[in-house]
């Protein structure tokens, strides 16, 4: 606070010569207001002294003793007070992070590591049961990773047997569970032609299912059971990410073994593929001991004759066995993601008892093909 200039024992003591009652005490002043200044005020320049007077304010108002005169024409100079620099703003306090506001940032790094996800799920179905992924998701633990009983154990229950009732027999294939309420996918070659499809899941329950849409060009189909909820769905990986020599696992119902897992590795990519659009051709070779469905690859034909009516795709080409019966059934990576479509196999016509069996040369079509073509198979397929 500014001081004034008095002189040396003036009003000491004394009452107000103009108030008869004695001076009034002024109120106290609060010790914490104004504040100190931050740092030392600069010194006061030398100005010529004005004399300034106090008058009572009103009649019977106390006098300030600090700067009223004596009364003979003397009065105390008072310094014009010194301008302050003025002290810096405080700085805002930051506001607590509460436990409300932890929850708050949790949920938006949440939102955003989950945005990916959810917008892949809607772009492929436009419904919330379908769960899809990129290779980075791991549906078995991390440290189970590449572990084929982890993986078996996790998707066996999204992979199902499906027979077909046909009017010249019947034919046995894998599908997977792609939404809760039963949509499966699988290939058109296990289910085209057929009166009647049934299925059976892992736990032993069977369903009766319906055709939705067919796609013979890729070979691909989607049935749909009936009356079927609760159903645990396959995660849709990224076929794109696939290298060669990467872990797989394939799960299906091979000669009707219903569950059966293999592994291997992918051997290769980008295989042209051709396979047959006419169920007829496929079943006939079948009947007459080709084993595998009839395709063809770099000019050769595989197990029969193809026919006339033909298809070609790009396929994963995978070590891990395959025999009749796998076809439909899912190509799984090292995380648990369904990143292809078991197709077509090579099984020789004429096996003995001491050659039988998977010689490692099998194909799946690639689970980027299959997403591509969902919303055409859900609307009736290409075929329709």
């Amino acid at each position: 606070m500014t001081e004034s200039i008095r002189r040396s024992g003036e009003y000491e003591n004394h009452e107000n010569p103009y108030q008869g009652a004695p001076q009034h005490a002024s109120a106290p002043v609060n010790p914490e207001w104004p504040p100190p200044p931050a740092y030392r005020p600069a010194a006061p320049q030398p100005v010529e002294p004005t004399a300034v007077w106090q008058t009572p304010a009103q009649p019977g108002a106390a006098w300030d003793t600090a700067a009223a005169g004596d009364g003979n024409g003397g009065g105390t100079a008072l310094l014009p007070p010194v301008a302050a620099e003025p002290a810096p703003v405080p700085p805002k306090k930051r506001a607590t992070r509460g436990p409300m506001a932890l929850l708050a940032a949790v949920a938006i790094v949440a939102a955003a590591i989950g945005g990916g996800t959810a917008y892949g799920i809607q772009e492929l179905t436009g419904k919330d049961q379908v769960v899809a992924s990129s290779t980075t998701t791991s549906v078995v633990p991390s440290s189970k990773t590449g572990d084929v009983a982890s993986i078996a154990a996790a998707v066996s229950p999204s992979v199902v047997e499906i027979n077909a009732t046909l009017s010249s027999g019947s034919s046995t294939g894998s599908g997977v569970i792609i939404t809760s309420d039963g949509e499966i996918l699988t290939n058109n070659h296990v289910i085209s032609g057929a009166s009647s499809i049934k299925v059976s899941t892992s736990d032993g329950k069977e369903y009766t299912a319906k055709v939705v849409g067919t796609d013979s060009k890729k070979d691909l189909a989607l049935i749909k059971l009936e009356n079927a909820s609760g159903l645990k769905t396959a995660t849709l990986g990224n076929s794109d990410g696939v290298k060669v020599g990467d872990t797989v696992v394939a799960i299906g119902s091979p000669e009707g073994l219903t569950g059966t897992v293999t592994s291997g590795i992918v051997s290769a990519l980008d295989r042209d593929v051709t396979v047959s659009t006419d169920e007829s051709q496929g079943r006939q070779q079948q009947q007459q001991g080709g084993g595998g469905w009839p395709f063809e690859f770099g000019g050769q034909e595989f197990n029969g004759d193809t026919g006339s009516s033909t298809t070609t795709y790009k396929a994963l080409q995978t070590d891990a066995s395959l025999n009749p019966g796998n076809s439909g059934g899912a190509l799984i990576d090292a995380n648990g993601n369904i990143i292809g479509i078991n197709s077509a196999m090579y099984s020789a016509a004429d096996a003995t008892s001491s050659t039988a069996g998977s010689v490692g040369l099998g194909f799946a079509i690639p689970i980027n093909t299959v997403k591509a073509d969902l919303a055409t198979l859900r609307a009736g397929g290409s075929d329709s």
